[in-house]
């Protein structure tokens, strides 16, 4: 069914939502006309010019071709994300619980909906991230700086990841991502479109949308990035914040306002910058030692269990300052969902706290069905996200004490 609709919209000539644009980018590149438009106007297309490249072949199908081969890809990213999540989580997949497997998407399907509706990749980026922690265990660390810059050579923001592989000292996962995205972004588009057709692609786009944020808002969504649909701290911090629109349209309107305060832009970046060093400082020190630290009992060191726990709160992480976070992207909270799943049914460590942060969540994402605008105003995603973040933070640093203890 999740396939079936975009495609059936597709041959009744019915909306195809973003399908339509996919297939408008990928003829662009087929006729080898220019993708950005110059400074002066609106870009059609937003995401990276090696995007553009993947949905050239896709787009030579045609329209309904397209968006079948989308709708099936993103229903493989969905059963990879299920099945490498709790492949993450238990550290099995045979003998795991049925429900480490459907509460986590039960409680996502209008997230996970949305992408197959929309024709948005945020599954096929969910299951690329995923596919990078498990190489990581592995010890593929090629492999897993590969898989993120991919993901980041889709849409930008996974590149966020390269912080945490510094920081863990992957350093040859960290040449593999900058590597492959070079090529990815640089090297591969050329022969298809000249040196200086993709020179400019790549600069248009870095300009207009990568680099792109003052106080109108964020890259090419100038009155779209402060609305309610943006559930990022960027968007809920300036919105609410800052006397900007939360409904902002282009037609003529009545403004409306959802801000407690009226600081300026400079200050308001500031308070995010200080909440990403406060949520950063935490997640360092809620993370086990890379090297084993001798205690006086026993060692303490980094295992599947926490690595589980580690991993969803980067995810978490990336969620939260990603600039640009509407709905659809939170389908990536399938992970740690499923992190929180696990440990509740094999009653691994404190299940009251779990049960308590999870739920919270788990109640302020339902708020959307009853109150879509207002509850998404006053960012419900962006706290509920920051609710799973503070209980996994306390299981990881309960596991961490337990260990020394």
């Amino acid at each position: 069914m999740l396939v079936a609709v975009p495609v059936l919209h597709s041959v009744r000539g019915h909306s195809t939502k973003d399908y339509w644009v996919w297939y408008q980018t990928g003829q662009t590149v087929l006729r080898g006309a220019e993708i950005y438009p110059d400074q002066w106007h609106k870009f059609p297309f937003m995401y990276p010019p090696s995007c553009a490249l993947f949905l050239a072949p896709i787009a030579a199908l045609g329209q309904t071709g397209l968006v079948i081969v989308l709708a099936l890809v993103n229903a493989a990213a969905w059963i990879c994300s299920i099945i490498f999540s709790v492949r993450l989580a238990t550290g099995e997949t045979r003998r795991a619980h049925l429900l480490d497997y459907v509460v986590p998407s039960l409680v996502m399907g209008a997230h996970v909906w949305g992408n197959f509706l929309l024709g948005q990749p945020s599954l096929v980026l969910l299951a690329l991230m995923l596919g990078g922690f498990i190489a990581l265990q592995r010890k593929f660390h090629w492999l897993a700086g590969g898989l993120v810059a991919i993901a980041a050579a889709i849409k930008a923001f996974p590149v966020i990841a390269i912080l945490y592989l510094v920081y863990r000292r992957y350093w040859i996962a960290v040449a593999s991502l900058v590597l492959s995205l070079t090529f990815l972004l640089i090297v591969l588009p050329i022969p298809f479109r000249g040196y200086e057709l993709a020179k400019q692609d790549l600069q248009r786009w870095s300009s207009g949308m990568l680099f792109k944020y003052d106080e109108t808002g964020v890259g090419q969504r100038l009155g779209r990035s402060t609305s309610w649909k943006n559930q990022s701290i960027w968007g809920v911090a300036n919105r609410l914040l800052r006397r900007v629109e939360y409904d902002h349209k282009y037609e003529p309107h009545e403004p409306v306002y959802a801000n407690f305060s009226d600081l300026d832009f400079r200050t308001v970046n500031r308070l995010i910058l200080a909440s990403a060093l406060i949520l950063g400082l935490v997640f360092v020190a809620v993370m086990p030692p890379s090297a084993r630290f001798f205690c006086r009992r026993r060692p303490v060191r980094r295992t599947p269990e926490t690595d589980a726990i580690e991993f969803a709160l980067l995810l978490l992480l990336i969620l939260v300052f990603t600039p640009l976070s509407f709905g659809y992207l939170f389908a990536w909270l399938l992970y740690p969902l499923t992190v929180v799943v696990q440990r509740l049914v094999n009653g691994s460590g404190s299940r009251v706290i779990l049960a308590g942060f999870s739920g919270a969540a788990v109640v302020l994402l339902a708020l959307s069905i009853p109150f879509r605008v207002t509850a998404q105003t006053y960012g419900n995603a962006l706290f509920a996200t920051l609710l799973l973040f503070a209980g996994l933070a306390v299981e990881l640093w309960r596991l961490k004490r337990v260990a020394v203890s």
